[in-house]
């Protein structure tokens, strides 16, 4: 009687084992995570990766998102051996990176921002009282691209701006503080909707367009000196007031900011008219980096995250409209008045960067 009672507590046993792992596995997600997923990311996207309410709406699909920092122009450098995905900050080194990879297609486009130029509210007042951007209110206005490179093109000073002597802050000459173009995505992209401005409405795609735009784009990035590698770096030094009181970023990182802050007196947040969208987009290198791109497109709970972190989710501006009403001071909501210019392929937007750096 022994032995068959113990029989019979092992089957149970047993049993009990079987049950909850099947429990396990199809439970509704709230479990432990099981999969651990490794990849390299854009520096802007650090934040949202770290936030402890992603990092448990990740577990409850079953992942652990390992990640580093790197430039996403610099990605392609690097050697991915080992990791799951590739996540830079736009299509065209994305572009790269696949077709290097072999990623299939479609590739993963979970959000998206646009590059903005941070102001200090004296220089913004500066570039109003000049015909160089229009203001909209408290904190929000709109660059015109046109008019800012004529300016570059020039050389001209903020010492020739009509009220510029009024703020000792503004001397030397008038330039826009970007990232390196050879390594950083929001620069590259900087000098892409600059070009397209440059090159009268019309992508850079030849190279002749190349050799036209050059000249410029080259005044752009070198009257900066030395450029940082990541658009965090220059926004830190932005918030901190030190450095140029003009700098090219995205969006997601203003109103990050303003969540945080719930508002800033000196800043001012201009759209330039013309302008290029970041998207941000994954590179699978296997299934697990595929399965996360898609977890991060279509999953409510992450796609309010991203927007919690200022990116616009592919596919529904509501969405980022109705989660930011009450920063609607700082920013364009619905790009009203924004025109998207198209990035030059990457061979073109490298090509771009190089002679620009000189």
């Amino acid at each position: 009687m022994r032995r068959i009672a113990g029989i019979v507590l092992a089957v149970l046993l047993i049993g009990g084992v079987v049950a909850a792992v099947v429990a396990g596995r199809n439970g509704d997600g709230k479990g432990t995570a099981t999969k651990t997923v490794r990849g390299v990311i854009g520096s802007e996207k650090s934040d949202f990766f770290a936030d402890p309410d992603v990092v448990k709406a990740l577990a409850a699909k079953g992942y652990t998102v390992k990640t580093e920092s790197s430039g996403s122009w610099a990605m392609d450098g690097l050697d991915l051996k080992g990791y799951d995905f590739a996540f830079p900050s736009s299509s065209a080194p994305a572009d790269q990176l696949a077709a290097k990879y072999h990623a299939r297609q479609p590739l993963p486009r979970p959000f998206y921002s646009p590059l903005v130029v941070v102001a200090h509210r004296s220089a913004a007042d500066v570039l109003a009282a000049n015909g160089l951007a229009v203001l909209d209110g408290k904190g929000r206005g709109t660059l015109k691209m046109a008019a800012y490179l004529d300016a570059a093109r020039h050389d001209r000073t903020w010492q020739q701006l009509k009220g510029a002597t009024a703020h000792g802050e503004l001397t030397g000459t008038l330039y826009i503080t970007s990232t390196d173009p050879e390594t950083s995505n929001s620069g590259a992209l900087y000098l892409a909707a600059a070009s397209y401005v440059a090159n009268g409405g019309r992508v850079v795609a030849s190279t002749a367009d190349v050799a036209g735009t050059a000249p410029l784009l080259h005044k752009l990035v070198s009257v900066q000196g030395a450029q940082q590698p990541s658009s965090d770096s220059v926004f830190r030094d932005f918030i901190s007031g030190a450095g140029n009181p003009l700098v090219c970023l995205y969006e997601s990182q203003v109103v990050s900011l303003l969540a945080d802050q719930h508002g800033a007196d000196d800043l001012v947040v201009l759209y330039p008219d013309t302008t290029v969208n970041s998207d941000h987009t994954i590179v699978p290198l296997d299934d697990a980096g595929r399965a996360l791109g898609e977890l991060l497109s279509t999953d409510p709970t992450l796609r309010k995250l991203a927007v919690r972190h200022g990116f616009r989710p592919q596919g529904d501006s509501a969405e980022f409209v109705s989660a930011t009403a009450g920063q609607a001071a700082y920013l364009n909501q619905t790009l009203t008045g924004v025109r998207q210019a198209p990035v030059p392929t990457y061979a073109v937007l490298h090509e771009m960067a190089r002679r620009a750096r000189g």
